[in-house]
């Protein structure tokens, strides 16, 4: 029988041995003005120890995630905070606070996708452009196996935004921030993949999701894009970079706000905005679709 001791013992280190199979998600921002992060979790899974925060240029921030976790995360931009963490972003926005707090990106946003797996059970991933775009990112998994692929969308497409697609900035100027999706767009059952289009075999990729697909081949482009879309891995770390190319052009800037505690989370200021030498080769991998 083991006594109280070993009992404790044995506990922790099936604690530990679980904790050691739990993600790190390494967020960083490659653009070259602030973004605002956010994540939401899904109904069965915990918030992470953040859930909106800011992230200027050049920097990174490593969130700690836990077995079996499941959710999105997304960026802002064009936001505006007050000192409570009440304002408004021009894209991605969750309900005008810093903290989206269970509250969704408000479309179009680009979205990273996932659900950890537990145990031995490989993880499932994907980039979702299926609510539309707002920032080009990658998603570059860390595997501890080897075999993991890189996924995202690295073309910049609010520049070739078709006219009826397009959000424009209120600068003024006229610059397109955003581009919806037909769904969002036209509301039709069709680009919906609702009513009679709800299932793979009627819904079909539209004209503007066929737009979407040649520019980012492996990002999701409408609600059946399974096949070349959803990637496996078993990894420790995701690194998720917005702006992997750094050519996206300037949005309408917001006011600044501080950073959240950097007890919920380690933030890094260095020179390099690229977290992983292996990510430079993995872009060519996109570039050569």
């Amino acid at each position: 029988m083991l006594s109280i001791t070993s009992l404790s013992i044995s506990l922790l280190f099936c604690a530990l041995l679980s904790h050691s199979f739990a993600s790190t998600f390494t967020i960083t921002n490659n653009c070259p003005y602030t973004i605002w992060p956010g994540t939401l979790s899904g109904s069965s899974s915990p918030q992470l120890s953040t859930t909106g925060f800011q992230l200027n240029a050049g920097q990174s921030v490593r969130i700690p995630s836990v077995a079996g976790w499941s959710g999105r995360i997304w960026a802002r931009t064009g936001c505006t905070f007050d000192a409570s963490g009440a304002g408004s972003c021009q894209t991605g926005d969750c309900g005008g606070k810093l903290e989206c707090n269970g509250l969704g990106a408000t479309p179009p946003a680009s979205l990273f996708e996932i659900t950890l797996g537990t145990g031995d059970a490989e993880d499932f991933y994907d980039v979702s452009i299926v609510d539309g775009y707002n920032l080009p990112m990658v998603a570059v998994p860390q595997g501890d196996h080897g075999g993991c692929n890189a996924t995202g969308c690295v073309s910049n497409l609010n520049m070739g935004c078709p006219k009826e697609l397009q959000v424009v900035g209120g600068d003024g100027e006229g610059n397109v921030v955003a581009c919806k999706s037909a769904c969002e767009a036209f509301g039709l059952d069709q680009y919906c993949c609702a009513g009679e289009f709800a299932n793979p075999t009627t819904c079909r990729p539209s004209f503007y999701a066929s737009i979407f697909k040649r520019a980012c081949p492996r990002a999701y482009s409408y609600a059946y894009d399974d096949g070349t879309s959803t990637f496996t891995c078993k990894a420790s770390d995701y690194a998720i970079i917005f702006c992997p190319m750094n050519g996206v052009k300037r949005p309408n800037d917001g006011e600044t706000t501080p950073l959240i505690e950097e007890s919920k989370m380690e933030v890094s200021s260095s020179n390099i905005l690229l977290p992983f030498p292996m990510l430079i080769p993995l872009l060519f991998q996109f570039i050569s679709l």
